[in-house]
């Protein structure tokens, strides 16, 4: 190596060394910095929570004395102007029609028309409170709690292919495009089907999607034109449901062109600028002598699954139940007046039908009566919020619950912070909101299965506590009435 290579070499490492020398400094006075900069802060935080208490003492009284002022001024002002200027007179308002009057008065007068409450009725109707069980103690002892309860229903048994679950929980019919979206329809399925149970089409037209995230899937032959489906749709089915009416829901009513759109649209049939009317009954049946009919010619494509009826329950029930049972239905589906409706109008929801417990009782006791009982299924809804009041319902009589409040909040739970506070979180999962694609479909399958599952787990309990193993063990004698009342209804001995 030449004397020119060497000194060119030594220079390149000098360089180096005092680049690395000059870095090494800054790193290191860099980090003085810092540290520097952490105890000032940490000193001055001190500070600040140090004189914190002094602030206290000074803001404090300032504070407590002028929320005295004002307090006292709005007080005086309450009690000594006259009610025809007092905002006192909105409290009196509102102690003699309700908040819920109130507002619903103020929607007419700003609409003109019909308005639609969402879910259901907020009205309280003579329910299950009153009924409470009976375990046993000294006589004989409850079930060890690793002991298997079964849960299983069995709907249609006289069928050739009977629906069985293994919950005695279904999911109830609410309409794709009429009512709920495609994620919210798929979602119940797939929450349906982790749970072990069947879940219901409602009357909208036929999804396929949904059927194909479904297990037990029962498709309602409805009061619209495509109710009757195709041989195709039918054919897909476990249970056919012929639906009437419901809880929150009677009568016919107009859906306009700009209502519903897009694909439940194509799947109706309609023609882009065609509004749509139910009819009173499906397709077909003009009078009571069609029903034995209809259900012949369902019978005739079902291929063996049960055909099962859904109605109202009113103060005609027996007769209802009398045509039904001639026309050779194999489930009954009965909604009392607090079933509800993702949409109808207010004198529907408060004013119509008879509350479940009442339709219950007397289902049951017709059926009885008619010594048709152990033919046919009884299916009960409307109004039943919690795994008590499903349990008493089984006691009474009935062979499984349609929920529909119930998973319907369920779908957007955790999801709520998506549209709230400027939106209900049922705009989630309704057909014609902007707001339904934000639904998370996995997240609210696990949900529905989840409050499913749950409320299963809790009847689970409280059967091996009555010291029984099986759901089908329930009885009236299990229950107890704490007033008379609800002893007369339901024949269940008094408390006292």
């Amino acid at each position: 190596m030449n004397k020119d290579s060497r000194d060119f070499s030594f220079s390149f490492k000098a360089l180096g060394s005092i680049a690395a020398i000059l870095t090494a400094g800054y790193a290191i006075g860099h980090h003085k910095e810092q540290k520097s900069l952490k105890i000032r802060r940490a000193r001055n935080r001190k500070i600040m929570l140090a004189s914190l208490p002094l602030a206290l003492l000074t803001i404090g009284p300032l504070t407590r004395k002028l929320i005295q002022k004002n307090v006292a001024k709005a007080i005086t002002i309450l009690t000594t102007d006259e009610y025809g200027k007092n905002v006192m007179e909105l409290w009196t308002a509102i102690h003699r029609a309700g908040v819920q009057n109130i507002v619903e008065n103020n929607l007419r007068a700003t609409q003109g028309t019909t308005i639609n409450r969402p879910i259901g009725s907020s009205k309280r109707f003579d329910g299950f409170d009153n009924l409470m069980f009976v375990p046993p103690q000294m006589t004989m002892l409850s079930k060890s709690g690793d002991t298997a309860v079964d849960m299983k229903v069995t709907l249609g048994p006289k069928a050739a292919k009977p629906l069985t679950v293994n919950i005695p929980l279904l999911i109830s019919g609410m309409a794709y495009g009429i009512a709920l979206s495609e994620p919210a329809k798929i979602a119940l399925a797939r929450g349906a089907k982790l749970a072990g149970t069947a879940t219901n089409s409602g009357e909208g037209p036929y999804l396929k999607e949904e059927r194909d995230e479904a297990n037990k899937y029962i498709l309602q032959i409805a009061n619209w034109p495509w109710g009757l489906r195709t041989d195709q749709e039918i054919a897909s089915a476990d249970m056919l449901e012929v639906h009437i009416s419901q809880g929150g829901q009677k009568g016919v009513f107009y859906v306009a062109p700009d209502e519903i759109k897009g694909k439940a649209r194509k799947l109706m049939g309609l023609s882009p600028n065609q509004g749509i009317s139910g009819l009173p009954a499906p397709p077909g049946v003009q009078s009571a002598a069609d029903w034995p009919i209809l259900v012949n010619n369902l019978r005739n494509k079902a291929n063996g699954i049960p055909i099962a009826l859904k109605l109202m329950a009113t103060d005609k029930i027996e007769e209802d139940l009398g045509l039904a049972v001639d026309a050779g239905f194999d489930v009954i589906a009965v909604d009392g007046t607090q079933g509800g409706s993702l949409v109808s109008n207010p004198t529907m929801q408060d004013d119509f039908g008879i509350p479940s417990l009442h339709a219950l009782v007397r289902a049951v006791r017709y059926l009885q009566n008619r010594g048709v009982r152990e033919q046919i299924s009884l299916i009960v809804s409307g109004g039943y919020f919690n795994p008590g009041s499903c349990l008493k319902a089984l006691a009474l009589g009935a062979d499984a619950i349609y929920l529909g409040t119930v998973p319907l909040y369920a779908l957007a739970n955790k999801q709520h912070k998506k549209v709230i506070p400027w939106e209900p979180p049922t705009v989630l999962v309704s057909y014609a909101s902007k707001y339904n694609k934000k639904l998370n479909i996995n997240l609210s399958a696990e949900r529905v299965s989840n409050v499913l599952r749950s409320m299963t787990v809790e009847m689970e309990q409280a059967i091996r506590g009555l010291g029984k193993a099986s759901v089908k063990e329930l009885s009236p004698s299990d229950l107890v009435a704490l007033d008379t009342f609800s002893a007369e209804l339901t024949g269940v001995k008094r408390a006292y």
